[in-house]
């Protein structure tokens, strides 16, 4: 049976030159996923495979190495000792094989293709569409998948092209512009103020619902302090979707805090016009070696410019 740093060797070997060996990098990449998810069936979903399918590669890698890479710990899989040994070598080649494919991309001077932008799900549904109408325009053979989402996608892995942030990243592959700093204010539907009343100082809106966006700790620890008087107790609806969060507060369940971009023009109502604004900054991020596509760059400065502009 071959040992751990041989297999490791092996491995590097295949992927660089050797495609006449009896197994591939799908078996390596299905080991990866399926290391990284603790499930087989996580990580189908994640490499878009049948859970059968996936199950067979990596059996497949486990025969060609006659080692026992995992181990069945109730409804999960746990790594044996050899499997998070190799993860580590694997995780190394993923890293790289990942690389390739970004220099590869990066070196695409076509105006063709697929970009995937990722912003926050309000942001995607109320300011993305103006930009991707002048994109459309000006580079109609785009295919843009807009990746709506609250989380921070991984744009190592190639979950996203570009993405719109509110922190600027740290990763050192990564370049980040700052297009502008956007404002926000507390915003409450009419017919909500006209039942619950407006309030006329901060100390007011102690009386008054909230709709949560998300979680309600970490929005305490950001409204708090700014000396806004609101418990727990305040936040009685809210939703993980940004959308159905601003659709309950458009509906009249309470008051929150939104981009006064996405707010303009909607029929909601400005709570405490005269406070000052919540300031917050705008990111637009790209990996360094996509930033030299032709079709990357042509994305990220049109969204640059189209963000800069305070509506």
């Amino acid at each position: 049976m071959l040992g751990i740093a041989e297999i490791c060797s092996l491995l590097i070997h295949i992927c660089m030159s050797a495609p006449q060996l009896p197994f591939d990098w799908n078996h390596i990449r299905a080991f990866l996923a399926t290391a990284e998810e603790g499930s087989l069936s996580a990580a189908a979903r994640r490499l878009k495979l049948t859970q059968p399918t996936l199950g067979r590669q990596v059996a497949a890698l486990e025969d060609d190495l006659g080692l026992l890479l995992f181990e069945r710990v109730g409804r999960s899989l746990s790594l044996t000792a050899a499997g998070a040994e190799l993860l580590q070598e694997v995780r190394a080649m993923g890293a790289a094989a990942d690389r390739v494919a970004l220099v590869a991309s990066g070196q695409s001077q076509s105006i063709e293709g697929r970009v995937a932008i990722t912003a926050s799900d309000v942001y995607s549904a109320y300011l993305l569409p103006e930009a991707l109408r002048a994109l459309r325009l000006r580079a109609p053979k785009l295919t843009i998948d807009v990746v709506a989402a609250n989380d921070i996608r991984d744009l190592m892995r190639r979950e996203a092209d570009i993405a719109i942030r509110h922190v600027r990243p740290d990763q050192p592959d990564l370049i980040a512009r700052m297009v502008r700093e956007d404002t926000a204010h507390f915003y409450a539907a009419r017919r909500y103020l006209d039942r619950a009343g407006r309030p006329e100082s901060m100390a007011d809106l102690a009386a008054h619902d909230f709709v949560n966006f998300g979680d309600v700790e970490r929005t305490l620890e950001y409204l708090v302090p700014l000396g806004v008087p609101v418990t727990a107790d305040n936040f009685r609806i809210g939703s993980q979707s940004g959308l159905a969060a601003w659709e309950l507060v458009r509906q009249g369940f309470g008051i929150a805090p939104m981009s006064d971009s996405v707010a303009k023009g909607q029929d909601v109502e400005r709570v405490l016009p005269d406070m000052d604004p919540f300031v917050f900054p705008i990111w637009l991020t790209t990996h360094r070696e996509l930033h030299t596509s032709r079709r990357i760059r042509l994305v990220f400065d049109l969204l640059a410019n189209h963000l800069a502009i305070k509506p």
